[in-house]
């Protein structure tokens, strides 16, 4: 009873945590970004279905996620024309999921023939097609201006209509937690675990008599099919659909969310959704370089941290599991680590804003502020401090990081040396 007890407390607390956020976050754009990262989270955990379970590195599946969209939209307009059967808000995600899912199954049986890097060219191939075919087949996508829709269809269940925004984050937030209950519990059956040899050693799967190109097809079309699921919610949410949905750049963002949070473990994608995304929402109105600073992010955890955030958080749990006084002497050297990876951070960002500001039109005409200090980028002055800043803060992250490693293989032996018991 205690374990079950142990294995449901992470979902209750998951479920008590998103029923009190509208109430800790009251302001309409808090409400519109935490469901939009409820439904991004949706889609990482469907795309790391496929990199990080099942080994497939795809460029463009973001397919089945603008595809799910774009009928749903349809289906909704529909719906006002009274062309087509009436289907409640509630359930649309289910009928966005089955629509990723017949795509996933078609374009998936001849994408899966293949592994690697031609599975990763192909899904580019497809990506780029449908994101063509948007902007050609005008009558169905509507082009650049994609196709809008109204959400409330009428009163539904205890007088729910969908048109205040609390009440489609708790749609987004119900769906999300019953998505990612199920693509957890499908890691944890037979499927996920042959996925995950067929992502380790397909040869051997195939030797134990398994086919390793139908376990590839039947983890695509799982995944589209949650892709699908999150592809509808972002059209109830936005209200709108358009190419962008179903482009590289919508696929780009899915494989940084998963690669940044950690396409190892199954948290890593929840973490690097909502990580990405707030800082997507947040740097946009800040600084035109935020792309920048994106790629920048990326290309750091790659190089640095190849786990993710999420496996640079599980470096550190037989630590605090074994003994708690072993996180002490690691305070003073990550402390020193951290601080001068932040003065370089600061002083890189200083740079890079006034390079932005001086190649804007705009330069001329408004003032530049960093930090809350007008900065004059015309002026030897602001050059020196920042080049100061950045230069300082790598030569100490130079002199700090080998403290830090040394620290952390200390306490790490000292932890599996004398575990609990």
């Amino acid at each position: 009873m205690s374990t079950l007890l142990g294995r449901l407390t992470p979902w209750i607390a998951g479920a008590a945590a998103l029923i009190a956020l509208p109430h800790v976050f009251t302001s309409g754009f808090a409400l519109t970004l935490m469901s939009q990262i409820g439904l991004l989270i949706v889609f990482a955990l469907a795309y790391n279905m496929l990199l990080g379970q099942g080994g497939m590195l795809s460029f463009g599946h973001a397919v089945y996620f603008g595809l799910a969209g774009y009928f749903t939209i349809h289906y909704l307009n529909f719906i006002y024309e009274e062309q087509v059967p009436y289907i409640p808000v509630t359930l649309i995600p289910l009928l966005g999921g089955l629509v990723g899912l017949f795509f996933g199954i078609l374009i998936g049986y001849v994408s899966t023939r293949r592994a690697g890097t031609t599975f990763a060219m192909i899904s580019l191939g497809f990506g780029e097609m449908v994101t063509a075919l948007t902007l050609v087949l005008v009558a169905i996508f509507n082009g650049e201006d994609g196709i809008q829709t109204d959400r409330v269809l009428g009163e539904e269940l205890f007088g729910i209509t969908y048109g205040p925004n609390i009440e489609v984050y708790y749609l987004i937030a119900g769906w999300c937690l019953v998505c990612t209950l199920a693509m957890f519990l499908l890691t944890r059956t037979p499927f996920g675990r042959i996925s995950n040899a067929v992502r380790d050693n397909p040869e051997r799967v195939e030797f134990i008599g398994y086919s390793s190109q139908r376990i590839r097809w039947l983890a695509f079309s799982l995944s589209s099919f949650f892709a699908g699921i999150a592809g509808a919610l972002h059209a109830v949410n936005i209200e709108h659909v358009g190419f962008e949905q179903v482009s590289v750049i919508q696929s780009g963002l899915v494989l940084f969310m998963v690669y940044i949070g950690g396409a190892a473990t199954f948290v890593g994608p929840i973490i690097g959704a909502t990580l990405l995304y707030f800082l997507q929402s947040t740097l946009t109105g800040v600084t035109e370089a935020w792309v920048l600073y994106l790629g920048v992010l990326f290309v750091g955890v790659i190089m640095f941290f190849p786990g993710g955030l999420a496996g640079l958080i599980s470096m550190h749990q037989p630590i605090w599991r074994a003994r708690a006084r072993l996180l002490a002497p690691l305070l003073v050297p990550y402390s020193r680590f951290l601080a001068a990876l932040i003065v370089c951070v600061l002083g890189c960002i200083g740079l890079i804003e006034m390079l932005y500001f001086r190649s804007s039109r705009l330069s001329t005409e408004t003032e530049l502020v960093i930090y809350g200090v007008e900065s004059d980028p015309f002026s030897a002055g602001p050059w020196l401090i920042f080049a100061a800043a950045a230069g300082l803060g790598a030569f100490a992250i130079r002199k700090t990081y080998p403290g830090a490693v040394s620290a952390w293989n200390t306490a790490i032996a000292d932890a599996r040396a004398r575990p609990l018991g």
